[in-house]
């Protein structure tokens, strides 16, 4: 997509490094001169915020790993006791890190909305949106092994009910699911071992999603942006150089991402927080309601809805790897919601069932909606999200596609943002 490179070397420093190692002509080609679809809009500028966060995260994730001690009995001072009150600015960097976690999924789900909502994963851009979804799933498991570290009540618990999720595998092969869950734990209870090797892997993952990040960069510079048009650059009129135009625009739209963010590290650090988990871990007592961060309550949701063990954790995985398909069951030629009226009808029920499920999840067990007389468990409202959640993406989206009257696409960007901007014109001359 970046086609043939215009860097020219104008310095002898400059030539003598490009001949050599031509890392300034990769910049250049790549972030300033990168020809960028002229219409995408505030949504795209997710991606820019999600580079900045994991910065944020891997920087105070080494710091904060200098003082953590991954021991059972440590552990849980060396955070609340050491890192907040004794390390210099422990406890800005402890907050930068945990807040920023759950700000990182904020941006990661409208970045998902987004690529899904204009149809991101369509040909040739399949393996970008495969990709995302890896990312996604490395970003979780490392978020859960970080939940893990603290070692408070909630954060032992959560350990301790995720790992023995796997011994519901011996249905189906005797004794298989206890050898794995005992394997993960790394002793037959979690304890000292557990804590370590979920230390050593939350310290290992980020680097890894780096990588990953890296080779999703490098697969959209093959293919190009998407659109909100969810149309093909049709030439150079349809683009613009990526700096300074949409650098600046990035730049505004993360300062004020920022804000947000630290306004709450700032004057609501403990906002994502569990009040149990500032409760050091206790093997002899069961917080009343276990449940994890909120980026992981809808399929949290989902295991619950699911009255038998092996057949929560199998739709547990299924909802999660489902997304990896989505370029396939997607039937329709037409790649934008926008031109799309029922999907686009769909796509909303599904955002609103996802924000249910998260709802259903935070809530306990037995919690129901009272209506007058009648008591309706939450439980049945989780598994009605949890079948639609299914049905959007495996029966709706193939069926819909080949189905659906969709509305006129333009021919062109260049056509598009022309039409609009007369039209805006028009109605300022009135």
């Amino acid at each position: 997509m970046a086609g043939h490179s215009n860097y020219v070397p104008k310095t002898g420093l400059a030539r003598w490094l490009d001949q050599r190692l031509p890392v300034i002509r990769l910049m250049n080609d790549h972030f300033v001169t990168f020809p960028t679809p002229k219409n995408l809009n505030f949504w795209y500028t997710f991606g820019a915020i999600l580079a900045v966060m994991l910065v944020v995260q891997v920087v105070t994730g080494i710091v904060l790993a200098m003082h953590y001690v991954p021991t059972a009995d440590l552990a849980f001072g060396s955070v609340e006791q050491h890192i907040m009150r004794e390390v210099n600015y422990g406890w800005l960097i402890r907050s930068l890190h945990a807040s920023g976690a759950s700000m990182l999924f904020l941006a990661v789900y409208i970045h998902m909305g987004r690529g899904l909502y204009y149809g991101s994963y369509k040909a040739p851009r399949e393996i970008l949106w495969i990709l995302g979804v890896f990312i996604y799933l490395l970003l979780m498991a490392t978020a859960f092994f970080g939940y893990t570290l603290q070692w408070g009540q909630m954060s032992y618990w959560a350990a301790t009910v995720i790992t023995s999720l796997f011994s519901a595998f011996d249905q189906i092969i005797p004794h298989f699911g206890t050898a794995l869950s005992t394997w993960v734990r790394g002793d037959y209870a979690v304890g000292d071992a557990t804590v370590n090797r979920f230390f050593a892997l939350h310290y290992l993952l980020p680097f890894v999603i780096a990588g990953v990040v890296g080779l999703h960069i490098w697969a959209l510079h093959v293919t190009g942006n998407g659109n909100p048009l969810g149309i093909e650059v049709k030439g150079p009129q349809d683009t613009i150089p990526f700096h300074p135009w949409y650098t600046v625009k990035d730049a505004f739209y993360l300062t004020l991402f920022l804000i947000v963010f630290l306004a709450i590290v700032f004057y609501a650090p403990n906002f994502f927080g569990n009040p149990d988990n500032y409760i050091p871990a206790n093997p002899l007592v069961t917080p009343s309601e276990i449940r994890p961060e909120w980026y992981l309550l809808p399929f949290y949701a989902m295991l619950r809805a699911v009255p038998n063990t092996l057949l929560g954790v199998l739709v547990l995985f299924s909802a999660l790897l489902t997304p990896l398909f989505i370029p396939w069951l997607d039937t329709s030629k037409v790649r934008s919601y926008r031109f799309r009226p029922v999907m686009k009808q769909l796509f909303w029920v599904f955002v609103a069932t996802c924000i249910l499920l998260g709802y259903v999840g935070a809530q306990t067990t037995d919690a129901a909606w009272h209506l007058g007389e009648v008591d309706i468990p939450l439980v049945w409202l989780a598994r009605l999200a949890t079948l639609y959640y299914f049905a959007f993406f495996w029966a709706l989206m193939p069926w819909i596609g080949k189905k659906e009257v969709t509305r006129p696409v333009p021919e062109s960007i260049a056509q598009s943002v022309l039409k609009k901007g007369a039209v805006l014109t028009k109605g300022g001359e009135q």
